[in-house]
């Protein structure tokens, strides 16, 4: 036994009880020593010495002992014992095991498939992760595959209309809000197609653009003036930069205020004003006409005629003449040499009227504007120059030299008359109608020279709403 220490049984744990001990599997079939062992019987049995001395004495005791493993392993279990005290033959056979045996078995198949189930548990988890990552990884790539990204098969197109500017809102702009600066907006406004014909049908219209310090005290008459012909007009008002006009939803004057800025009464801000209003009118491309006009200003023939007049004309209205006096000659600085010479220095009256083509050049010159802004002050007036002088030297020929804008001054001083509620009388428009003026409408004498008058107070209003279906044929 001490060459073959797996073959040493345990001591019984209650000595006189027989059990069952564990004998280790022999490292051969065949033991290497026939001193400890020879085989005997048809079963495979072992005859051992022991060289020790074991108690053994009047013991029966079962052994048993696993030959091989896996598969193929055999069970023995010993049967009895012989031989004087420290000497003993076993004589073992084949069994099948039992449950008890498997329980008390070291080595037993527990442990074996606790290793195995733990193995298989591992697999399977492993197995279920691979698969799962490859679920992912395969909805990706088929989310990115190529026949999306050349086929794709859904179009975002929510936004579309937020997005993308139509050839309607580009020509004709809904809005006159906008965050353009001055240089900005004066850029837009001068371009020019040079396609000659439009890719729209085209209406012409004329532009109101309305001049104010503040209220407009005459909104219900020109509420009536404009009734029934909202294609061929269009609204735009310069105010006071926080102003806001408390109008009605439906008038034509609803949201028709553009960006604005302080104007002071004398100064370039007029001019930088008027420009203001002809950019923001151009933006729209049916404006054909541009008419600027005041809060005190009031229509005195119905629109129809307004519009023949203007848009049949082939001449714009900017009254330009020379006058040699302090006021008009006498405002010339010598500064201007030589881009502007005094014999092509010219006056006239702010409230002009102008055709597409000369409004574009009015917002695109820049050198001209300059030399007003720096040398045309401080009593030099320029809203009452600059335009007359620029016309005069460039685009003469296009212009009738005259206003279609009555007003009276007659009275004397820097300011023209102003007329209130007892002033106005279905006479008193007659007579701006038909003041005994004969001028010419393209190359042709005719009486009809003025198509609007100033300076009127907010007081005159009631009495013109009262003449103007009679008198004014609104």
């Amino acid at each position: 036994l001490a060459e073959a220490p797996h073959l040493t049984p345990r001591r019984p744990r209650h000595p006189g009880v027989s059990q069952r001990r564990t004998i280790l599997p022999p490292p051969r079939p065949a033991l290497a020593s026939s001193k400890m062992a020879s085989e005997t019987g048809k079963h495979g049995g072992y005859t051992m010495a022991s060289e020790t001395g074991g108690d053994f004495d009047n013991q029966i005791g079962d052994f048993v002992s696993d030959v091989g493993s896996g598969r193929g392993s055999q069970k023995f279990v010993v049967r009895d014992w012989e031989g004087p005290r420290g000497q003993m033959k076993y004589s073992m056979v084949r069994s099948k095991p039992d449950e008890e045996e498997v329980e008390l078995f070291s080595g037993s198949p527990k442990k074996d498939w606790s290793m195995r189930l733990i193995k298989v548990v591992s697999a399977l988890v492993i197995f279920m992760a691979g698969a799962v990552l490859g679920l992912s990884v395969s909805s990706h790539f088929t989310r990115y595959s190529q026949a999306d990204l050349f086929f794709p098969t859904t179009l975002y197109t929510s936004n579309c209309d937020k997005e993308y500017l139509g050839i309607k809102d580009y020509v004709n702009p809904r809005k006159v809000k906008h965050t353009m600066t001055d240089d900005e907006l004066f850029w837009r406004a001068t371009m020019v197609p040079k396609k000659a014909e439009y890719p729209f049908k085209r209406v012409p219209k004329v532009a109101f653009m309305f001049l104010t310090r503040g209220a407009l005290p005459f909104v219900p008459l020109w509420e009536k003036f404009f009734r029934g012909h909202e294609d061929l007009f269009s609204v735009y008002i310069h105010s006071l930069p926080n102003y806001k006009l408390n109008v009605s939803s439906t008038s034509p004057f609803y949201g028709r205020q553009v960006p604005s800025q302080v104007v002071q009464w004398g100064s370039v801000s007029l001019v930088d004003a008027e420009k203001r209003l002809l950019a923001n009118a151009l933006l729209d491309f049916s404006n054909e006409r541009f008419i600027l006009l005041s809060e005190s200003c009031i229509p005195i023939f119905d629109f129809l005629t307004v519009y023949e007049y203007l848009i049949s004309s082939e001449h714009s209205f900017v009254e330009s003449y020379d006058e040699a006096s302090p006021r008009g000659r006498g405002r010339y600085s010598r500064h201007m040499y030589p881009e502007i010479r005094l014999y092509q220095w010219r006056k006239g009256s702010e409230w002009f009227e102008l055709n597409r083509e000369l409004a574009v050049n009015i917002v695109a010159d820049l050198k001209y504007y300059n030399i007003f802004k720096k040398y045309c002050r401080p009593s030099c007036y320029p809203d009452e120059h600059y335009m007359s002088t620029y016309l005069n030297m460039f685009h003469g020929h296009l212009n009738a030299n005259r206003t279609i804008t009555w007003v009276d001054w007659s009275r004397g001083g820097p300011h023209p008359a102003l007329f209130g509620r007892h002033d106005v009388t279905a006479g008193f428009i007659q007579s701006i109608r038909n003041n005994g003026t004969i001028c010419t409408h393209n190359s042709v004498p005719t009486s009809v020279c003025f198509l609007f008058a100033r300076k009127f107070a907010p007081s005159a209003l009631e009495s013109l709403l009262n003449i103007s279906s009679t008198v004014m044929k609104f």
